[in-house]
């Protein structure tokens, strides 16, 4: 994380979940949270992962070891008490060619980035709207979400619907005081994306895609989603607020 994400927001006293949190941004954005003094709810399949975050928060981070599209994890979230922040982070992709992409690959990033991301907001609108807060819900889109690219026809395609869905909830919500927004990245520098740099003619096209000319970093993705969280953003729902170094304003 870079040095200005856990002191720049003020989160006391506010519940948040994050999901897709055992890596990465979800659990840079954990950490962030918490440090920011808001009890934070971290979901991801893998124990081991979750517990090296709760080590690394001394504790701080409660952990849910949760496979997010089952109606277990939904029933535990609508049993909470408050919620006031739901990061939807966890999603997956599986590039190659359109003609080559099986059923079962359409079928899992269908399942994790649109149906499991609905269904999980659905389940936090309602602990929200019954809490009577308000609540922030920030989506994990991508640059993808707004443009088309070669070898990522489904990912495009649920990345499109989450801003769709983004911009329908913030509608529909915003007279009751939740606000909807999503984070658009480009190529971030993290776990899931580092065995893809290691192929030099891909990283070269990223960066020629990139007028700023250089991968994302963690920290940069975590202040959005910071922003986001808290009142700073006040006035913003329905956004997509795009952390892409100008790719998609070409």
């Amino acid at each position: 994380m870079g040095k200005n994400t856990t002191t720049t927001w003020d989160l006391t006293g506010q519940v948040a979940l994050i999901t897709g949190a055992s890596r990465g941004i979800g659990a840079a954005c954990a950490e962030s949270m918490a440090h920011a003094g808001a009890h934070v709810i971290a979901v991801a399949r893998s124990q081991s992962d979750l517990e090296s975050l709760s080590e690394r928060t001394e504790g701080v981070v409660e952990i849910w070891a949760e496979d997010i599209g089952n109606s277990s994890f939904r029933k535990r979230v609508e049993k909470l008490e408050r919620l006031d922040i739901l990061f939807n982070n966890a999603g997956t992709n599986s590039p190659q060619p359109f003609i080559n992409l099986s059923e079962d690959a359409l079928d899992e990033m269908i399942q994790l980035n649109v149906r499991a991301l609905f269904l999980s907001a659905q389940s936090a609108v309602k602990v929200m709207l019954s809490a009577g807060n308000g609540g922030s819900i920030i989506n994990m889109s991508s640059q993808m979400g707004h443009i088309g690219a070669q070898n990522r026809t489904a990912y495009c395609m649920t990345k499109h619907a989450v801003e769709g869905l983004t911009k329908a909830l913030g509608v529909e919500l915003a007279s009751q005081g939740i606000r909807v927004n999503s984070v658009a990245p480009t190529f971030i520098d993290t776990p899931m994306t580092e065995p893809m740099f290691e192929d030099k003619e891909f990283k070269q096209w990223a960066l020629d895609c990139i007028p700023m000319g250089r991968i994302g970093q963690l920290s940069e993705v975590v202040s959005a989603v910071m922003f986001l969280a808290s009142s700073d953003s006040s006035l913003m729902t329905g956004a997509s607020l795009k952390i892409d170094g100008g790719w998609t304003a070409r």
